[in-house]
Order: C-alpha cells, then structure tokens, then sequence
C-alpha cells in the first residue's frame, strides 16, 4: 500500500507550507495525512473506485494530488516546495523539540539538512548559539532515544499492511492455510519484519505471486519454501510455505520470542522429546505438529495464547492452571477517548459516532480537549454546552461527553470546575514538562488523581514511541493512588503511544486497577485502533473484568456516578 509515503509526503507538505508562513494549508494537508496513514484499505483501492474524497479531509486538491501520486510517483507541489527547502522534515521531525520553525532555523543559521548533520552540530555545541544550551542538551538526549528505536515499524502501520498481504495469498489457488507470526502475532507494540506461514498444494505458484506482490522494492531471497522481499515502506516480509503435517509446529516455533521457545524445547528434551519448526519427535517418529494445541498438549500444556509466548511466567502458570482468561476482542464494545472538530479531531460528533456504531460499540466517549491546550485547539464553556447538546441528539448508541484536561506541572487540572461538572467523563492527561524528577511527577500525578472529577488516567507515561521517552514516576504509587480513588489508567492504542504497554497493564491489573481502553482517535478511520488496545490488555494478562470498555451501558454509568 501507497498509504504511508502519501502520508509522509503530506506531513512534508504541511511542515514546508508552515515554515513558508502560509495559513489554513498545514492543517489541511495533516488533516489529510493522518486520515490516510490511519486508512485500513489500499488508498489506491480508493482512487481506482473514485472513493478518495470519501476520506476526511481529502477535498478536490488533495485528491488530485493523490491521484498524481498513483499515476507518475511524484507530487509537483512537493518536489517544487522540497528545491526550496531541501530538508529531511521526517528525519529531523522523530526528534523531540524539533518542529518546523525551529528546523527552518537550524537550516538558515547552520544549513542543517539531516539527522546526522543534527547530532555533529549538538556534540560540537553549536546549537546553543541558535536555539541555547538547554534545548541543545535535549536535542542531543532525544536523538539518542530515536536512534535506539531505529529499525522497527509501529504495530498499527505494519498489522494492517501484513492482513492485506495473507488475505492475497490466502485466496490463491491451492493455499490451505496462511498466518502471520513472530512479533507481530504476539502484538508487539514495534515490529522489525514479518513472519507469513502458509500451507500450499504448488508452493512455487505462490512464490511468485509473493515476490511479484504490489509495493514490493526488492526480492531478497527466493526459494522453493522460502522467500523473502522488502516493501516500499522499508519492511521486510519473510515467506515460508510448511508441510501441513508441520504447521502447528512451524507456527509455534515461528510466535514465541527466544526465550519462549528455549523453555519450550527444554520441556521436549526432559520428555525425551526433540521439537523444532517440523514438529515433535520421539526418536525418528513425530508424534505432534499439525496444530499448535497438539504441541502445547504433548508437552503437558495447555495451549498459551500468542500474545503471552514471552518467557515472563507464562509457562509456569500454565503447569499450575493459573493461565488468565485473556479479554477477548468480542467483549470489548466502547471506546473511551476520541477527538472530534471541537478540538483537533478531523470528523464530527455525528461522524465518530456513526463510525463506532458500525464497529459494533454499545457506548463511546466524545474527549476533545479542554483548558487553555490551545496547541489542540481546546475547548472552552461554550463549546462544551454547544457540544453536549449536539451530543443529546445522537441515537443508536451511547454517547458520553468527556474532556482531556491538561494535569499542569502542579498537579491541578487547567479545566474550571465548573466545566468539569458539566460533563460524564474527565480524563487527566499530561501534556507539558515530561522531564521532572520522578519524585516531583509522581506528586504531580498524585495531586491529579485527588481531584475528584477525574475518571481516567489518560497516557500514563507520556511516551511517544521512538520519538519521546515515557517520564519518570513512581508507577506503584500512582496504581495506589487510583484504586483508592476508583480512577481507571488508560491503555492508550493510538500507534506512536501504545501506552501503558504490557508489562506496565500486567503491573496496574495485578494492584487491583481498573483499565480504559481508548483510541485516542483524532478521524473516523483510526476507531478501529481499539483492536490494538485490546492487544495491549491481552499482552498485560489482563481478563474481562479488568478492563471498563466491556461493561454494559448501565454498568458503565454506574462506574461513572459512583
């Protein structure tokens, strides 16, 4: 798929649009670029079937220029705007403290061009003649952190690309089986390639099919069972087509992470067994490999579901029955933190509601940000009344008003009380001064968690994957803190956020917390984020019980007065 290199060149656009001080464009073109790198579908399905002025945001321009895309592999506005301002925005923009006027600086005062060039003037210290020395201390922490996440790709980019590619193969003639493996099925927030297996009649018909898929850039390897390619979006997708007599086996040996799959095998071995990817043998005969449970069953297990396959004590409850009853995708129906045009989302009220509905949620959360957030475009009293009653005409399902507010560095909200009241749901949020001591942020998180509006925790750590580091604080006291009070913490799904991450929702279910699963939507087509919220929850053992978005409508009301 297309989706990411337009988007990517749409965020240029808008940088470049921004520095060059022109009004309304930037936004436009983010607006559009969010829409399209969130689309679930091919955007060149869209265009083919005339649908691309059905994504938010792409009007008759922008549309064009999509289409232009798809038809030459360039953008005239962008080569054009790119001869005047020949910087690397997406590599200078993974760095925290670096927008687009800042950038544009660095280049008229340094001809600061690249991330490497970057990280050579910070170490020499000629930063701090443009923009001081405290920001380019930071600067040169966070190039540090970004270049430590280099190499992996966000879950929520790479789950949609590699469906698209098994449900392909899977409808090949002769195909019996497909899955996908590795860190992607056990829903790792970060990916470095795909694992596809597949049980195939002509392994050598889907060879070909594979290596000549759309959006491949370069073939690897090719093999009779195994092939490997590399995508436009610089991921590599490794192919390897099974017997079908070892399939269970092959796509256990192809899940578990290293460690997993040590102790698995250690197991076999203190049965007199042997396992590997072709199955599990008893001397020269295979006794099991057809099918996962058969594996796990042979070796005095029951079967662990993929997103636990980690070494993290999941084999020892498995001897001792004590695996959890992860929550299931089916019991999740609510979404509880979406941005609508109130604040800085891109669809209406009416449009994230509709969009819900279709997924199948009983109830949803409409949280535009409120306070003086003006970077959101954050509400105020009017807005928040005019809001509530467009929100009273929606039907069909349950529609709770909310608001994000900002947790200023002293622990108080930044929204009035009296706003605060007027609403369902109130969710606390950090938005500024991430780099406190852990003694002052957990003070200032605690003071937070006392306000007595506050319903959920929003993004506990504040990371930013790859860009931003999650700050510092006490995370026991803070679980502490929000039992006593009956305050949820959010598993935020938004891609960059995915937070909190699994051992952190392991950590918060075994205290006793409450967990809110919420988008963090900012368009209609990032709702189905809460696949990856449920991913989180499933990753951190967490059970039906623990997690707030599967309640009934009545169940969540009562949650919400208590």
């Amino acid at each position: 798929m297309k989706n990411a290199e337009i988007a990517r060149i749409f965020f240029e656009i808008a940088d470049m649009l921004e520095i060059k001080g022109v009004e309304f464009k930037p936004r436009a073109y983010r607006k559009a670029a969010q829409n399209i790198e969130a689309l679930p579908e091919d955007i060149a399905d869209c265009w083919r079937q005339g649908r691309l002025r059905e994504i938010p945001g792409v009007g008759e321009h922008i549309a064009a220029k999509i289409a232009e895309y798809l038809q030459t592999g360039k953008v005239s506005t962008y080569t054009k705007l790119k001869k005047e301002l020949p910087v690397d925005f997406e590599g200078l923009g993974r760095v925290q403290g670096l927008g687009p006027k800042t950038i544009k600086l660095l280049y008229q005062r340094l001809k600061i061009r690249r991330l490497k060039e970057l990280e050579a003037a910070a170490r020499k210290g000629k930063l701090a003649s443009v923009i001081g020395s405290k920001r380019e201390a930071n600067i040169l922490a966070s190039i540090g952190f970004s270049q430590q996440s280099s190499g992996r790709f966000l879950l929520g980019q790479m789950l949609p690309l590699a469906e698209g590619i098994r449900d392909l193969l899977a409808a090949l003639p002769g195909v019996k089986r497909v899955e996908i493996g590795g860190s992607l099925r056990r829903m790792n927030e970060t990916i470095g390639d795909i694992d596809l297996l597949a049980v195939a009649e002509q392994p050598a018909v889907v060879m070909e099919r594979f290596t000549h898929l759309p959006g491949v850039k370069q073939v690897l390897a090719r093999g009779e069972t195994k092939s490997s390619v590399r995508l436009d979006e610089g991921v590599q997708v490794d192919l390897r087509i099974v017997p079908a007599a070892s399939w269970g086996a092959a796509l256990q040996y192809f899940t578990g992470n290293k460690t997993h799959n040590v102790h698995v095998r250690k197991m076999a071995i203190a049965k007199g067994y042997k396992l590997s990817e072709y199955g599990l043998f008893k001397g020269g005969r295979r006794i099991a490999g057809k099918s996962e449970e058969e594996v796990y069953r042979r070796l005095g297990l029951p079967y662990i579901k993929p997103e636990l396959r980690e070494d993290t004590g999941e084999i020892d409850a498995a001897l001792q029955g004590k695996l959890p009853r992860l929550v299931r995708h089916e019991d999740v129906h609510a979404d509880l933190q979406m941005h609508t045009t109130y604040s800085d989302g891109g669809n209406s009220v009416a449009e994230m509601a509709a969009a819900a509905k279709k997924l199948g949620h009983r109830f949803i959360a409409i949280t535009d940000h409120g306070g003086r957030l003006r970077i959101a475009g954050a509400m105020g009293e009017k807005e928040v009344v005019q809001q509530r009653r467009e929100i009273g005409k929606i039907e069909g399902i349950r529609v709770f008003q909310g608001i994000e507010a900002n947790v200023m560095k002293d622990g108080k909200l930044d929204v009035p009380p009296n706003i605060l009241q007027q609403v369902d749901i109130v969710l606390a949020a950090v938005h500024s001064a991430f780099a406190l001591p852990e003694a002052e942020m957990s003070k200032r998180l605690l003071a937070a968690l006392d306000n007595r509006h506050v319903h959920i925790l929003a993004h506990p750590t504040g990371r930013i994957i790859g860009r931003r580091p999650a700050y510092s604080f006490d995370f026991e006291k803070i679980c502490g803190k929000a039992k006593e009070q009956g305050i949820a913490l959010e598993i935020n799904c938004h891609p960059e956020r995915m937070d909190c991450n699994g051992p952190l929702v392991r950590k918060a279910v075994s205290l006793g917390v409450k967990l809110s699963i919420g988008t963090d939507s900012h368009a209609a087509e990032q709702l189905w984020f809460y696949r990856l919220g449920v991913a989180l929850a499933r990753r951190g053992w967490a059970e039906k019980g623990d997690v707030i978005n599967t309640y009934n409508v009545r169940q969540i009301e009562q949650w919400l007065e208590r």
